[in-house]
């Protein structure tokens, strides 16, 4: 056998499917909030300061920049140092990184609370592992482990070389006279470039839920992605949170973050409050010790093998007679089809006999981690309230072995607020849900990111203008208008590193540092020819993104019935300018024939070598 379905899996016989779905419509509408992303507010006013302020590096104080560089890369994390790598390929030096933080590591870097790992497979996550040398201590490895290897990383491509830190852009203008980028920052910079990469992340500024009185609580209180060790105790490496042992402390949100992190303030709090409005799926973790006999069988060219299996595995299916190397939450859906059609010698199959063999596993594999919770959950009401009734991937999928023990704990309660739609309301002295007032300590939320709300909030420029001054944020509104994803008709010479309009795969970082591979030769192109400004024409745009849309798998009925999350904008749908309701998808419209067919649709644009639909001026 070459696959083995998860045990403890179900039979389709053995769930009704149908009364199923009808739960998670139930489910679904009963936490669906008018306000959409509006539910959250961004960390300014009264909070600038906590999220602005870096609690890790000194600031060092410096003279405002007035400069002409060629290339501006936006942002210090996965993206921004994997495009640094490719421009150093390319033979391209002259450019300066900037980023609010004061060292690299993006989200890696300010996310240090307890608990913190890789919640997928690291040996795919992290990047370049053949070049470096370099090999993960663990299958699930340590954030701070993360952040040390992408800092190793800068410094082995020499990206600390002009980089400057501790800097926020305020304002970007496309000068048309000058053929340059006029960068603004609040630090009085005014930085001439002509280029600009936004490699600025999907996960770099957190967000609050907007509950009312806020800004009453006397407590202590934080988000996640700037845990205070010196209020909690301990550090990331031992995170042992000693200072908590006569705290009432309540945590806000059960996603990815939350599952990782429970754990901890259970053991160490003198009381925990877990405020739920909609559980996540857990499955056991099974973290694993590189084995240095595995790592001595290694042969050149592992890594991308194993990425590549990995997303066939998540995001696509396993080949006939294929193993998955990974063997974990993520892959577990095609895993156990893969084994079934094996059982059945493969039997050819239409893309609608496939669908339906999906939906089944999908439904019979959450049933699993229902299941689960049962086994492990002693309190019955409890364990009730903390399974997901949700289609796989409606949210985060996500693994720990300590998660659902913690709610065994006598000072552990799990407030579910789904019904209320959230938290109430803040006091003075401590939260109120469903009607009822609890004091606390210590306010934690473990609210996430901007990610799929509007683009003036994800990205956080006061000013973002092209040609014309036009306004990027109006460009984008509704829908992306993209070329190959990273280039935009009316911003000359402005690259974008994201999910927009272009090809997934599972690895976040391979998409990173394919899209960096495309911008770097699209520069060095453009530099080479003695072009002082390059993008793409109108028509190209048009077919590009009528090409995305012709073959774009439709995804919306899925993501209508999904639980609301970031991965469909909270549940609430955007309408286009021709009244067609779209979900701003956090993924932008995925290139629907796959991975593979876009990378090589790159590849044939690139050995072409006419740059054919983008306009270059001299």
């Amino acid at each position: 056998m070459i696959n083995e379905k998860s045990k403890d899996l179900p039979s389709s016989d053995a769930i009704d499917i149908p009364a199923l779905k009808e739960k998670y419509r139930q489910e679904r509408d009963r936490r669906l909030r008018k306000e959409g992303q509006q539910q959250y507010v961004q960390p300014r006013a009264e909070f600038s300061n906590a999220y602005e302020a870096d609690p890790y590096t000194p600031v060092t104080p410096r003279d405002a920049l007035s400069e002409d560089i060629d290339i501006v890369v936006l942002g210090g994390g996965w993206s921004g140092i994997l495009t640094g790598v490719q421009l150093r390929k390319a033979g391209i030096g002259n450019f300066r990184i900037i980023d609010h933080a004061g060292d690299f590591g993006g989200v890696w870097y300010w996310n240090r609370y307890p608990g913190l790992q890789c919640d997928n497979d690291a040996y795919c996550y992290l990047p370049l592992l053949e070049e470096t040398g370099f090999m993960p201590t663990k299958k699930f490895t340590d954030g701070w482990e993360i952040r040390e290897y992408a800092q190793s990383i800068a410094r082995q491509y020499r990206l600390y070389e002009n980089a400057l830190f501790h800097t926020l852009v305020s304002a970007l203008r496309w000068d048309e006279n000058a053929k340059r980028w006029r960068i603004s920052t609040r630090q009085g910079d005014e930085i001439r470039a002509r280029h600009v990469i936004l490699a600025n992340g999907l996960l770099n500024i957190p967000k609050l839920p907007g509950i009312p009185g806020i800004d009453k609580f006397k407590g202590h209180l934080f988000h996640t992605a700037r845990w205070d060790y010196d209020y909690t105790g301990g550090d990331q490496k031992k995170p042992a949170l000693d200072k908590l042992s006569s705290k009432r402390v309540a945590i806000v949100g059960t996603g990815a973050t939350s599952i990782q992190l429970v754990p901890y303030l259970g053991k160490y709090a003198k009381q925990f409050y877990v405020l739920q409005r909609t559980p996540s799926c857990v499955d056991t973790r099974r973290n694993s010790v590189t084995d240095p006999a595995w790592v001595k069988t290694l042969k050149p060219g592992w890594q991308a093998e194993r990425r590549a299996n990995f997303h066939r595995g998540a995001n696509e299916s396993f080949q006939k007679g294929e193993k998955d190397l990974i063997c974990d939450i993520w892959t577990e859906v095609n895993r156990n089809l893969a084994a079934e059609r094996e059982e059945q010698d493969w039997p050819e199959l239409t893309p609608e006999q496939l669908f339906a063999r999906y939906e089944d596993m999908d439904f019979r594999v959450m049933e699993r981690l229902r299941r689960r919770v049962d086994s492990i959950v002693r309190d019955k009401a409890t364990a009730e309230k903390l399974k997901p009734y949700y289609r796989y991937q409606c949210k985060r999928p996500t693994s720990n072995d300590e998660y659902y023990d913690t709610f065994n704990r006598p000072n552990v309660s799990l407030i579910d607020v789904s019904e209320s739609q959230g938290v109430d309301r803040l006091t003075e002295t401590g939260f109120v849900a469903n009607g009822v007032e609890y004091p606390v300590d210590c306010m934690v939320f473990a609210s996430g990111y901007e990610v799929t709300s509007d683009l003036d909030r994800r990205w956080g420029f006061d000013v973002f203008e092209g040609r014309n001054g036009l306004s990027m944020y109006q460009n984008w509104k509704g829908s992306y208008k993209t070329f190959h994803g990273v280039m935009t008709h009316g911003f000359p010479n402005l690259f974008v590193i994201g999910l927009n309009q272009g090809g997934l795969n599972s690895s976040l970082t391979v998409n990173f540092e394919e899209q960096a591979r495309h911008v770097a030769y699209i520069i060095k192109q453009t530099m080479t020819r003695g072009g002082a400004s390059v993008e793409p024409t109108q028509e190209a745009q048009n077919a590009y993104v009528q090409h995305i849309r012709e073959t774009a798998i439709d995804r919306t009925e899925w993501i209508r019935a999904c639980t609301p999350s970031y991965f469909n904008n909270e549940g609430k749908p955007d309408v286009d300018e021709n009244g067609n309701e779209k979900f701003r998808f956090y993924l932008g419209e995925v290139y629907g024939p796959g991975w593979d067919v876009f990378m090589q649709r790159l590849e044939d644009w690139r050995s072409q070598g006419d740059m054919q639909g983008l306009s270059l001026s001299q």
